[in-house]
């Protein structure tokens, strides 16, 4: 609602507007553009009009996704799902993803499965074996040398260090 009513402040038409996307006509002035950008970020929203920057957020959006809010065991190809979300190839879509963020999609999603480690280890409510499984690990050995290899804490130190480790999602 909020973004809608910066574009109807603005003239500007949609095509479409849904969650986190608008489509308008593509014949806007730098001018309007600029100041839609402006409107935005003043109460905190970013204006992404670049197709590679569009492309990059729909990647990380659908990991974090997968990673932080699916409820199904995630013993998935997480290439697959990217590249047919996106419906584009996942080598393409890899490069891209090195190219603008400086670091893997790989490396990304085992950022993002660390951070659900230690919010799952912080709630105290499931044992190690029961987040490897949860989060697709084949062994409570690989979740914790990749925990480690990313924090330089084993999970069980992390838990005594507590929450003070945790990064918020959009942050990693």
């Amino acid at each position: 609602m909020a973004v809608q009513r910066e574009l109807d402040n603005l003239n500007i038409e949609t095509c479409q507007v849904t969650l986190g996307e608008v489509e308008t006509p593509s014949n806007l002035s730098r001018e309007i553009v600029e100041q839609l950008r402006t409107n935005l970020e003043k109460i905190g929203f970013e204006l992404l009009d670049n197709n590679r920057t569009q492309l990059i957020e729909k990647i990380k959006n659908i990991i974090i996704r997968e990673v932080h809010y699916s409820n199904e065991n995630t013993l998935y190809n997480y290439s697959e799902v990217i590249s047919k979300s996106l419906q584009k190839d996942y080598s393409y879509l890899s490069n891209l993803f090195s190219e603008v963020e400086g670091i893997t999609i790989e490396k990304y999603i085992i950022n993002q499965k660390v951070e659900k480690v230690k919010e799952l280890i912080t709630y105290e409510q499931l044992s190690l074996s029961e987040i490897a499984f949860q989060l697709g690990y084949s062994s409570v050995a690989h979740l914790s040398n990749q925990f480690k290899k990313v924090t330089g804490l084993t999970p069980s130190h992390f838990k005594q260090v507590g929450k003070t480790k945790r990064k918020s999602v959009d942050t990693v």
